[in-house]
């Protein structure tokens, strides 16, 4: 990939450098807030070299890149003048309240991933040694991993609270200093002693801070709003050390006294919430929650869940909520690899497998994006797998311990403890369910750049035939009736040759059925027509009579779909043989093959009366 190139049709494509007031990424997505949204041409974005897809989420355009994105990223940023921190007063558009809530969570939350991903991984594989024995909790070198690990959860108000500061636009180190105020050790110990704590007469609730949410996030918006309102009243000469005294002065106390209860009460309320619907929902509880978690995810209202998710962790050692996030992950993965066994687009073939083996590990969005929701029905397929992850997690209680930072393979030590080897034998359920639930439905796959764009001619635009690898084969005939040579076809258009080469088949049974396996890649709204794709690369066209698109569907059946996948012998159309007769149609039915150049010789394998599936034609590379 030519990053800078790519750089640049983003930018131009999102409407031009005076369109982004920010940008940031996460994993493996760019996220954009622009002044006016509907300047961004979506289409052409999504074939720009790198692109994977596109999303709209919480006022956010959000540009899929994979892992490939830092690069991408860094190249926007050194040929435009964008910054990363970059923020405009003035925008074009106008989130609700819930969005706007998911854009602070998304934007508080995301920059500090890499964080609690890392020390979580440390704490998942700190488990396993102790699991294995290689370590005990005694020893000074677990004490010292043990604390490596944790200390990313144990101080992470700190963490939020740097994040916050930088979304609400306030001091970074004044943010950090109400953190670390409310972790410092006195007060720890003074709020856990159990005597009465008051504050200016004031009654202070005891509250342990470490690990916590809610309270941070509150006290650091409060925070911001204090100190620009301080800031508006000092003079200039005394603001350097006025405002950020003041500032700490008044909302740590605020927050002791009322914002860290109240933080505290909410997150507990949600998580009392959360663990009733697990324990009277049972099995229906996993089974909405893992198969809508992808949705939840396209909105951004998976950052509503994190609060919740670090509560239970804190109070309760376990989660039941996060659990359902790894079984969506592995319905994607489950579904895009169907789709790369059925689609016929080598390279989208390639992209489906290789996004389904890093949804496998945790990154899902080039496959949702890039690859199920393009398709559509792969998309369902992989909420089912969800939702039959997550119902057989729920159903026997399943648990995560960890906060490990990664909803996929990696992060399997999430799990260690009661219910572990259950919570593994989830990954191969719902991947399976996602993948066998795909391939049934089946869907309309991608057409690469060399294949048909206009209705019946299967040639490329520019009248040659399209570069594809193509196979000797033979064709099964797709109607019961005599085999006919394509020169007595009472049409010049197909006796001579002009439409390609072939035979012709006058039928005494209304049905046609496949005469290869492959794709349907067009059927005539006239349903008198259809041009199918088989596997090995020939390109068939089958027109039922002569002249009879006049009937404009009339007495003809389809029973299937431009994209459909079929089988030889698979019903394509029925039409009522007589009744067409009597209106004075010629029922003879050419079967060509449209790219006869990609073949020495088109010879017939039969001649007089063939039944369906007799062999008929071959054709020789």
């Amino acid at each position: 990939m030519d990053y800078t190139k790519t750089a640049k049709s983003i930018v131009e494509l999102v409407g031009g450098e005076e369109n982004v007031q920010h940008m940031i990424h996460c994993m493996t997505r760019l996220r954009f807030n622009l002044h006016d949204i509907k300047k961004v041409d979506r289409k052409k974005m999504e074939k720009v070299p790198g692109v994977m897809g596109t999303n709209i989420s919480g006022g956010q355009f959000q540009i899929i890149i994979g892992n490939d994105v830092p690069k991408v990223y860094t190249a926007i940023l050194e040929n435009s003048s964008i910054k990363a921190d970059s923020k405009s007063k003035k925008s074009g558009n106008s989130k609700n309240v819930i969005a706007s809530i998911f854009d602070v969570i998304s934007g508080v939350f995301t920059p500090i991933l890499p964080a609690i991903a890392g020390a979580g991984m440390i704490k998942g594989l700190l488990a396993i040694a102790l699991t294995l024995g290689w370590l005990t909790n005694e020893s000074q070198v677990y004490t010292i991993l043990n604390a490596i690990g944790d200390g990313a959860f144990y101080f992470l108000p700190i963490l939020l609270a740097v994040s916050a500061a930088r979304k609400f636009g306030s001091s970074i180190y004044v943010a950090a200093a109400i953190g670390a105020a409310l972790l410092h050790p006195t007060l720890t110990a003074l709020l856990s002693s159990g005597e009465k704590v008051a504050f200016l007469g004031l009654p202070v609730t005891a509250v342990t801070y470490s690990s916590t949410v809610i309270p941070i996030l509150l006290a650091i918006w409060i925070a911001s709003y204090v100190e620009k309102w301080v800031d508006r009243i000092i003079p200039s000469m005394f603001k350097l050390i006025v405002v950020p005294t003041l500032t700490i002065l008044i909302v740590v106390p605020v927050t002791l006294i009322a914002v860290g209860p109240l933080g505290n009460y909410l997150g507990n309320l949600l998580s009392f919430g959360v663990g009733a619907l697990f324990e009277h929902g049972w099995i229906f509880a996993g089974l909405i929650l893992g198969g809508t978690w992808s949705l939840i995810i396209m909105t951004g209202m998976h950052y509503a869940f994190l609060p919740i998710a670090m509560n239970n962790l804190a109070t309760k050692g376990y989660d039941l909520i996060l659990p359902s996030m790894f079984m969506a992950n592995m319905g994607q993965a489950g579904a895009t690899f169907a789709v790369s066994l059925r689609s016929k687009n080598k390279s989208f073939k390639s992209l489906a497998m290789t996004t389904s083996l890093t949804a496998v590990m945790g990154i899902t969005e080039p496959a949702m994006y890039g690859v199920n929701m393009r398709l559509k029905k792969p998309f369902i397929g992989a909420l089912i797998g969800g939702a039959v992850g997550g119902a057989y997690y729920s159903a026997l209680g399943v648990k995560y311990y960890i906060l490990g930072g990664n909803a996929g393979l990696p992060g399997i030590a999430s799990f260690i403890g009661e219910g572990f080897v259950l919570a593994v034998l989830g990954f191969p359920i719902a991947f399976a369910a996602g993948a066998i639930a795909t391939y049934l439905m089946g869907f309309e796959d991608v057409e690469s750049d060399e294949e048909e764009t206009t209705d019946g001619d299967q040639s490329k635009a520019d009248g040659s035939s399209p570069d594809v690898i193509v196979a000797a084969e033979k064709l099964f005939s797709p109607l019961k009736g005599e085999v006919k040579p394509l020169s007595e076809v009472k049409d010049s258009t197909f006796s001579s040759g002009i439409m390609g080469k072939g035979f012709a088949i006058q039928p005494t049974e209304g049905k046609v059925v496949s005469p290869v396996t492959g794709r349907v890649t067009t059927i005539f709204k006239t349903k008198h027509a259809i041009g199918i794709t088989s596997d090995n690369g020939a390109e068939i066209l089958i027109h039922i009579g002569l002249d009879t698109v006049k009937l404009n569907g009339k007495h003809f059946t389809a029973h299937v779909k431009d994209g459909d996948f079929v089988d030889v012998g698979d019903t394509l159309v029925t039409f009522d043989l007589e009744a067409i007769k009597a209106e004075g149609y010629d029922l003879t039915t050419p079967i060509i093959i449209t790219n006869p150049d990609r073949y020495q010789s088109i010879q017939p394998v039969k001649e007089g009366h063939v039944e369906t599936r007799d062999a008929f034609m071959a054709l020789l590379v």
